[in-house]
C-alpha cells in the first residue's frame, strides 16, 4: 500500500522569526539572527556568538503550573505545533486520533535542566535537583507533549541523529502515511542548547565560527573562502503531514507534496563528512521521487560553514547533478538562522517549501569571496523573487555520518 503525502500546515520558532510568514520574509531579505549572546555566563565563553530566539515569552503560552513541567525545547515545539495545526485547520475526531501520530527530532532535549541538575549535584550540599528533572530533560518530552495535547494515539517517535534528527523525523512520518500506518502526522524538531556546558563542548571541538569583528551577524559564512565554522542556534519547526486524499477531501490548503526521502550512513568517520554517502542519499531520494536531477529547481544546502563540510557537499551535488550542478540555485540559510541542530532539518525543509510556495529563493549571506572549491550558484547575499520552482530538495548531513534528504514538489491532484 502506498499513498501520496502532502504538507498542509507549517509552524516555526526561529532566531529570524516566529511564524512562517515572518520567518521567510526575513530570510528572503537576508536578515541575520546571529548576534553576541547576552546570557549571564557569556564571560566564561571564548566564542560568544549564537542565534538565540528572542522575544519568546513562555508566560504568553503556558501557565505557571505548566511551565514547571515543560522545558524550553518542548515549549518551542508546542508553540510551533500550535501554529502548524492552526495553519492546517486540522481537527481530528475520536475515530481519527488512533491514525494520527508524531515524529520529532532533538539532539540534547532538555539541556538546561540537565545542566542545572549537574550544577546542583556537584557544587551544592545538599543538592536540590528539580523533582521533574527526568521528565523535563528526556529527548522524547516534546513529542510526548504534542501527542498528549492533540490526542495523537498513533506512533510517537523521537529521533536523535545529530544534525539530521528532524529531517529523519519528517521522512519517517512521511513513510508512516505513505505505507498506511497513519493518516496524519505532526513532524519536526526542537532544540534549545545555548547553555554554558553545550557551548563549551562545541568550543572544545573547534568547529564554532569566530566572531566577525565588524558585525557579529556576519560571522557564519557558508561556502566562503574565509569561513571559520558554524554558529549554534535554537528553535523549532513542526509540519502537518497528511494523506493527500484526506487533505483534498476536507479542502485543506496544500503547500506541496513530499515525494522523495532517503536516509543513509557514510559508515566511514564520526565527524568527517563524506561526499560518497551524501551522493548516495540524494540519488536515492531522487529515485523515490521519480525525478531527474534537472527537475530540482532549488536546494537548501546543509551548508554549515565548516571547512570540510561545505566542500564535501559541493562535491556531492556535482556528483548527482553533473552538468546541471551549476544551474540549480543552492543556498545555506544557516548563514542567517544559525545551526539549529536537532531542529535544523525540519526548519530548512520548511524554507524549501516556502520557497516553492512563494516562488522565491532566500540567499546565502556573507558570501563575498567564494572558496574556489565551492563553485556552484549559492545565491550570494541577495534573495531572488519571481523564479519558477516546481521541485525542491533539502539536505541534512550529520555527525556520525547520518544523512537525510527530503524532496517536495508542487501538488497536482
Amino acid at each position: 500500500m502506498t499513498r501520496r503525502v502532502v504538507i498542509t500546515g507549517l509552524g516555526v520558532i526561529s532566531p529570524v522569526g516566529q511564524g512562517p510568514a515572518e520567518f521567510f520574509s526575513n530570510l528572503l531579505a537576508g536578515r541575520s539572527g546571529i548576534k553576541r549572546l547576552q546570557n549571564d555566563f557569556v564571560e566564561k565563553l571564548t566564542i560568544r556568538i549564537g542565534a538565540p530566539v528572542e522575544n519568546f515569552d513562555p508566560a504568553a503560552h503556558f501557565s505557571k503550573i505548566q511551565l514547571s513541567g515543560i522545558e524550553r525545547f518542548s515549549q518551542f515545539a508546542l508553540v510551533a505545533a500550535e501554529q502548524a495545526v492552526q495553519d492546517a485547520q486540522l481537527v481530528l475526531d475520536d475515530a481519527e486520533q488512533p491514525l494520527a501520530g508524531v515524529c520529532m527530532g532533538s539532539c540534547l532535549g532538555g539541556a538546561s535542566t540537565m545542566e542545572d541538575g549537574y550544577v546542583e549535584t556537584l557544587l551544592h550540599n545538599p543538592p536540590r535537583v528539580k523533582p521533574l528533572s527526568v521528565l523535563l530533560s528526556m529527548n522524547n518530552a516534546a513529542a510526548s507533549h504534542l501527542s498528549i495535547k492533540y490526542h495523537l494515539q498513533g506512533a510517537n517517535m523521537t529521533y536523535a541523529t545529530a544534525c539530521s534528527s528532524s529531517a529523519i523525523a519528517v521522512g519517517e512520518a512521511y513513510r508512516q502515511i505513505k505505507h498506511g500506518y497513519a493518516d496524519v502526522m505532526l513532524a519536526g524538531g526542537s532544540e534549545a542548547m545555548l547553555t554554558l556546558g553545550a557551548m563549551k563542548a562545541w568550543e572544545a571541538l573547534r568547529t564554532l565560527a569566530l566572531e566577525d569583528t565588524n558585525d557579529a551577524g556576519a560571522s557564519c559564512k557558508p561556502f566562503s573562502k574565509n569561513r571559520s565554522g558554524l554558529v549554534l542556534g535554537e528553535g523549532a519547526g513542526v509540519l502537518v503531514l497528511e494523506d493527500a486524499e484526506r487533505a483534498v477531501k476536507r479542502g485543506a490548503r496544500i503547500y506541496a507534496e513530499l515525494v522523495g526521502y532517503d536516509c543513509s550512513s557514510d559508515a566511514s568517520h564520526i565527524t568527517k563528512p563524506d561526499a560518497a554517502g551524501q551522493t548516495r542519499t540524494m540519488l536515492n531520494a531522487l529515485r523515490e521521487a521519480q525525478l531527474q536531477p534537472q527537475d530540482i529547481h532549488y536546494i537548501n544546502a546543509h551548508g554549515t560553514a565548516t571547512l570540510a563540510g561545505d566542500i564535501e557537499e559541493t562535491k556531492a551535488i556535482k556528483n548527482v547533478f553533473g552538468a546541471h550542478a551549476g544551474k540549480v540555485p543552492v543556498s545555506s540559510t544557516k548563514s542567517m538562522h544559525g545551526h539549529l541542530m536537532g531542529a535544523t532539518g525540519a526548519v530548512e525543509f520548511m524554507v524549501a517549501l516556502l520557497a516553492l510556495e512563494n516562488q522565491a529563493i532566500p540567499p546565502t549571506i556573507n558570501l563575498h569571496e567564494p572558496d574556489p572549491e565551492c563553485d556552484l550558484d549559492y545565491v550570494p547575499n541577495q534573495g531572488r523573487s519571481k523564479v519558477k520552482l516546481d521541485a525542491v530538495m533539502s539536505n541534512s548531513f550529520a555527525f556520525g555520518g547520518s544523512n537525510a534528504v527530503l524532496i517536495a514538489k508542487r501538488f497536482k491532484a
